[in-house]
């Protein structure tokens, strides 16, 4: 590739990273597509775009940390219960066909935006519950069925874990974005990533601009989240899944 691809490439990372920061998911609406636009298989673009959004989770890293919001048993309960089912998915997507799958993600994401958009409070307070073993359990299970979604179709399952975060262990947006940005984009890309890459291939020449602009993206749009709160991450999430359930559907 040469300069002007690559400063394509960065700009494109760029805008769809700090979107996804800051809603929650959706980074793969806009860099999944643009990288089969730009020439690269489905298998190819989906593990060169797993690779560079394990960036998008370092930088929203960065700026969550900070804000120490992140608790332990859910962080735990993330890794193991998402890690396995990343690795399924990843290992299924390269031999099955996509289509029908991704027409059926695209109408649940939808339905993910529009019961968000038609329950006002949701999201807004902070009210932790389910913190028990049996909560951990059938919240664990969800996020492996979650997981397998993540590891074979990438495009908006991030928003799967942060309206399951809110409805079921009841965070608040911002701190349901601070798990699943830092969980989701780091451990459950990263294996993804490896997966895919073992059993697949990877660009690595168009790594470096997307990387680049997954790490600033990533810390500007969780910064954005941070300072704008809770009712302007509940508007982005339902947008942004409302557009990726319309790009599923029509292909």
């Amino acid at each position: 590739m040469d300069y002007l691809d690559q400063l394509l490439l960065f700009i494109i990372s760029l805008i769809a990273n700090a979107f996804s920061a800051f809603s929650g998911g959706g980074a793969g609406l806009i860099q999944l597509p643009a990288l089969i636009f730009l020439g690269l298989p489905f298998g190819i673009a989906l593990a060169t775009h797993k690779v560079a959004s394990i960036a998008l989770g370092i930088g929203a890293t960065i700026r969550h940390l900070r804000e120490k919001s992140l608790g332990f048993p859910l962080v735990i309960t993330m890794l193991v219960s998402g890690v396995p089912g990343v690795i399924l998915g990843a290992s299924l997507i390269l031999q099955v066909p996509e289509r029908m799958a991704e027409i059926a993600l695209g109408v649940l994401t939808m339905g993910l935006g529009l019961y968000s958009w038609f329950n006002p409070g949701l999201g807004q307070n902070h009210e932790p519950r389910h913190e028990n073993r049996m909560g951990y359990f059938i919240g664990g299970s969800v996020l492996f069925g979650i997981g397998i979604l993540n590891g074979s179709l990438t495009s908006g399952t991030g928003l799967f874990v942060t309206m399951w975060l809110v409805r079921w262990f009841g965070l608040d947006y911002k701190r349901a974005v601070a798990y699943t940005l830092v969980m989701v984009g780091t451990t459950w890309n990263g294996t993804g990533a490896l997966t895919l890459g073992i059993l697949g291939e990877i660009k690595w020449t168009w790594l470096p601009a997307l990387l680049l602009g997954s790490l600033i993206g990533g810390y500007v749009g969780a910064h954005m989240a941070i300072k704008k709160g809770n009712k302007w991450i509940k508007r982005g999430f339902e947008v942004v899944t409302l557009l990726i359930g319309v790009k599923l559907i029509i292909g």
